[in-house]
């Protein structure tokens, strides 16, 4: 779960997409002055939605906070922590806190990450490595440090955390309904590539959430923003099973704010509710 946990901020970064044809990275990229992504740090109440007994998960109670900074300048920073207690059928309660950083070149060439999750405050996994290509459609090369030295080579076209994001929010302003890509993210000690299949809803016209909004998105005046209803399914990059590993829904607003969350790994689900959202200064291009 706590992987799973990662790949879902990573992938809502912003996050974390085809609609008549599969955007290429420097496309994807090419996001329009309108939709700039908002520096903003978020924090979600996670709770359990749902459990079948078969999960034998009883509660979930926990929080997430995110932190997006940077600029098309500077490139884009994603810091993440999600520390959560899962009790199971048989009463024990286990604690889990996952930790992230990556760093995103904004031409969508460099990318940066490292992670650590604890279970019950002693040190589990620890990744760390870095990601690059020479030109936006090139392969990508992948140096892993930890958590053992490794390279490896991802052909054909693979998206980062934050590419996705702006090319996600990029097809819903075009009024696709369906948008497709492979992410990689630096997930599962960083050896791994997800194939993601994102449905987007209507557009959600601004001050049509009406008094759906919690406290905090009124007074942060998301409303007045246009959203859309966006669920993501993520499926193991080889295998071809039709059931996604994990699904996250959630309402995606145009600055990259999102909000409702809901995770669903099959036998149980998350809730996210925001409780606090902050907007950051812009970096300012030198």
């Amino acid at each position: 779960m706590v992987g799973a946990g990662r790949r879902l901020v990573l992938g809502l970064a912003v996050g974390s997409v085809l609609g008549g044809a599969v955007h290429g990275p420097a496309q994807a990229f090419a996001a329009k002055e309108s939709n700039k992504l908002v520096p903003h740090r978020a924090v979600y109440e996670m709770t359990l939605d749902d459990a079948r007994s078969v999960s034998g998960v009883t509660g979930i109670d926990g929080r997430m906070v995110f932190e997006f900074t940077g600029s098309a300048c500077d490139g884009y920073s994603l810091n993440m922590r999600m520390v959560t207690q899962m009790t199971d059928s048989q009463g024990q309660i286990n604690m889990t806190d996952l930790r992230s950083s990556t760093w995103e070149q904004s031409n969508g060439q460099k990318f940066r990450f490292q992670s650590a999750q604890y279970l019950n405050d002693k040190l589990g996994d620890v990744t760390m490595g870095r990601a690059e290509r020479e030109t936006p459609n090139a392969a990508v090369k992948v140096r892993l440090s930890q958590p053992a030295r490794a390279e490896l080579n991802l052909t054909g076209q693979v998206m980062f955390p934050t590419q996705h994001s702006l090319a996600l929010i990029d097809a819903a302003l075009a009024g696709e309904a369906l948008f497709q890509a492979r992410i990689y993210d630096g997930s599962e000690k960083g050896r791994k590539i997800y194939e993601t299949t994102a449905l987007i809803g209507s557009e959600v016209k601004p001050g049509a959430d009406g008094t759906e909004l919690e406290t905090v998105a009124k007074e942060k005046r998301l409303g007045e923003l246009a959203s859309w209803p966006v669920s993501i399914g993520y499926f193991e990059s080889q295998g071809g099973d039709l059931t996604p590993s994990y699904q996250i829904d959630f309402r995606l607003y145009a600055n990259g704010v999102s909000r409702d969350l809901l995770i669903d790994y099959g036998d149980f689900s998350i809730h996210g509710t925001l409780t606090s959202l902050e907007y950051l200064k812009v970096a300012e291009c030198k």
